[in-house]
């Protein structure tokens, strides 16, 4: 799943694709280099990051979507917790949406998933992106993200969302310390119980650093040795800046025994 950030703020890339002719080049180039779905995001979610309108998020992700749809058959997700987003993006060409909020940010965003027939991708965040990192606190944090991934669930099917559409997140890096991250990264194997497929999204976060020597490091050694832990786990969707060099120590992986089923990049 590519994700291609088209905004001047994101924690990583910011700033660097927020043209729509970068942001569509960036995500061709990731699918040449192995990215299997391209999400395209046009508000930064990092901690503390602005709010932005929805009329100025369509502007950003709408020509990108609108161009990659005619040049490529790669699926496209459309990253917004904005039912208005989806929907329009959804109508130029997404195939999934993919909300931080769990879907529950959005009071209509439910109606939308339903009546546009998108896979969906629901999210565990603590907080909002502008308070989450402010003290996240959990009983049992691999428990408590198990019961609210299963009520998000559950609620989609009482929605008659199809169980085939669904696929969820436990949120690594939106309201988590450090240690929760690394808890939640060695027992993600968890959430199949779950029933639905797994998507992770650790690249490049800020809790890697806690590892390297060098704390100002691009992580991505950090970034790949962290998905090979989710390969071995089953994990389906791996969210990641470099595609690359994921790819290729996936396609390692797997022929030195890995494990059954295969794994899919979500680029960034």
């Amino acid at each position: 799943m590519g994700i291609v950030n088209v905004t001047p703020d994101s924690f990583s890339d910011g700033g660097r694709f927020a043209k729509p002719q970068a942001a569509v080049n960036r995500a061709l180039q990731l699918v040449a280099e192995g990215a299997d779905i391209l999400d395209i995001g046009g508000e930064s979610t990092r901690p503390y990051a602005d709010r932005v309108s929805v009329e100025e998020e369509l502007q950003r992700v709408l020509p990108v979507i609108e161009s990659l749809a005619k040049q490529t058959p790669t699926p496209i997700s459309i990253d917004t917790s904005k039912a208005a987003v989806a929907k329009a993006a959804s109508a130029a060409g997404a195939e999934i949406i993919n909300d931080v909020t769990g879907l529950t940010g959005d009071p209509e965003m439910l109606e939308v998933a339903f009546a546009t027939g998108a896979g969906l991708c629901a999210m565990h965040m603590q907080g909002t992106p502008q308070t989450m990192q402010d003290d996240p606190q959990y009983d049992d944090v691999v428990p408590d993200i198990f019961s609210y991934l299963k009520k998000r669930r559950d609620a989609l099917l009482a929605a008659g969302i199809v169980a085939a559409r669904i696929c969820l997140d436990p949120g690594i890096g939106f309201g988590k310390t450090h240690q929760h991250n690394f808890t939640l990264m060695a027992y993600c194997g968890r959430f199949h119980e779950l029933g639905c497929p797994l998507l992770v999204g650790h690249s490049r976060k800020g809790f890697l650093a806690k590892l390297l020597s060098d704390k100002q490091a691009d992580r991505t050694a950090a970034t790949v040795g962290g998905a090979m832990a989710l390969a071995a786990q089953g994990v389906q969707v791996l969210r990641v800046h470099d595609v690359r060099s994921v790819h290729e120590a996936l396609l390692a992986f797997e022929a030195s025994g890995g494990i059954d089923g295969e794994a899919t990049l979500l680029a960034e």
